[in-house]
């Protein structure tokens, strides 16, 4: 069934009358405190939710043996998958006739940083000035409950899709894209994927590509006043004589853009970052270990092996510049993010249905951005030569304090997922 004035009308106004229940579907999801190791109950929820709607359900957890040997795992050390569950719900037409899609979003959110200081409880959500406050408020529960009230509203228009829809509510996006691969090992594919990051209502055109880097520095603990005529070697001061060498690759990486047919023109596409620092077990004591936790963009299109040799050879460097790590180097171990970048080359069919959907809505042509982040929508461009788009509504401080989603960007962006869909899967009578 061709996308006519009056169906598209009537799927708008749909959107529209839903979107109340939207912001509470939505506030129920960030009530959750889906943190890695705590996602079991959310998705729980999320399988009812599928199952109320008359979805075929697929509830599993996730093996890392089923995964291990896929292009594309990152590897994890010392945890735990026994909550890491991932749920797909599968929309069936009456006859096969459009093109198939998969909707793709994460459950999964990052540790509130210090809940003290928010305004109010991170797992509370809070709306207020046209925004709803919360950890994944914005990154991305109410994108992926975005993508399932499109749905809502095309077959509240009494339509549905005429093709088969996936939608995946997936784990590991922050830390490894396991939960997206475990999807692809199970088989699913589609003809185009949707993946409802929150960076705005513009097509992401490429991302970068990521690394996790972990050093275990052993120090020489003794009594920190070397009243015993022996000082030590202090494990944490050792990490911050690492991390200048570390840091120099940023400006080394990012110089590297010139060369680059997307990124030469991103100011700063490269961030290496200090993610976590500890050690130490007593004040008075030199501390006898230390660990140093690293996040390193990395450039599309290069190649993750001969970064991490770059990586060794760095810290190679620093160690040769002083006398105790010399000889006692730290265990490097490259855990979770051994992501690559991902471009969606111009000019795809999918790309196409967003922009009639964009224009439609915001009354303007969509935009495309390049990023200096990392999304799942890899997965499906890099390893099942599925053109993946990235579209979605305004998120801010994500990852940080008082994280928020425009709600004006989020009720826009449904009405342009809700038309993109009806474009991409076409429609039959519900």
């Amino acid at each position: 069934m061709a996308l006519d004035e009056t169906a598209r009308q009537r799927i708008l106004a749909a959107v529209d009358s839903g979107f109340e229940a939207q912001l509470a579907f939505t506030a129920d999801m960030v009530r959750h405190d889906s943190t890695r190791g705590n996602e079991a109950a959310m998705q729980d929820f999320m399988a009812r939710a599928f199952r109320e709607r008359g979805f075929e359900v697929d509830h599993w957890r996730i093996e890392v043996d089923d995964i291990r040997d896929l292009p594309g795992f990152s590897p994890v050390v010392d945890v735990d998958y026994a909550q890491a569950f991932n749920v797909v719900a599968t929309h069936r037409p009456k006859a096969e006739k459009g093109r198939s899609l998969i909707v793709n979003g994460h459950i999964d959110v990052v540790p509130p940083c210090d809940a003290a200081r928010w305004t109010t409880p991170p797992f509370e959500p809070r709306i207020e000035g046209g925004r709803m406050y919360g950890r994944g408020a914005g990154d991305m529960k109410s994108g992926l409950a975005a993508g399932i009230f499109a749905i809502d509203a095309i077959r509240a228009a009494g339509f549905q899709p005429a093709a088969t829809v996936h939608i995946q509510s997936v784990v590991e996006e922050e830390c490894t894209g396991n939960g997206t691969l475990a999807c692809l090992q199970r088989g699913y594919k589609a003809d185009g994927a949707l993946v409802p990051e929150p960076f705005g209502a513009s097509i992401m055109r490429a991302e970068v590509g990521l690394m996790w880097l972990c050093l275990d520095i052993e120090g020489d603990p003794q009594h920190a006043s070397a009243a015993f005529n022996n000082v030590g070697a202090n494990a944490l001061e050792k990490a911050i004589h690492i991390w200048p060498y570390i840091k120099r690759l940023e400006e080394e990486w990012n110089a590297r853009k010139a060369g680059h047919p997307i990124y030469k023109d991103h100011p700063h596409p490269i961030r290496v970052n200090l993610g976590k620092l500890s050690g130490g077990d007593w004040v008075s004591s030199v501390p006898a270990k230390a660990r140093m936790e690293v996040r390193l963009g990395v450039l599309e299109g290069e190649d993750l092996a001969a970064i991490r040799d770059e990586i060794r050879a760095r810290v190679a460097e620093a160690c040769a510049a002083d006398p105790y790590l010399a000889a006692h180097p730290p265990k490097i171990t490259f855990h979770g993010f051994q992501a690559e970048g991902y471009v969606l080359q111009p000019g795809s069919e999918i790309e196409a249905a967003m922009g009639r959907a964009h224009e439609e809505v915001f009354g303007e042509k969509v935009t495309a951005t390049i990023s200096s982040a990392v999304t799942d929508a890899r997965f499906f461009g890099l390893y099942q030569d599925t053109p993946s788009i990235v579209y979605g509504a305004t998120c801010g401080l994500p990852h940080g304090i008082d994280e928020y989603v425009e709600l004006d960007s989020l009720l826009n962006v449904t009405r342009a997922y809700a038309l993109f869909i009806a474009d991409w899967c076409g429609l039959e009578p519900a």
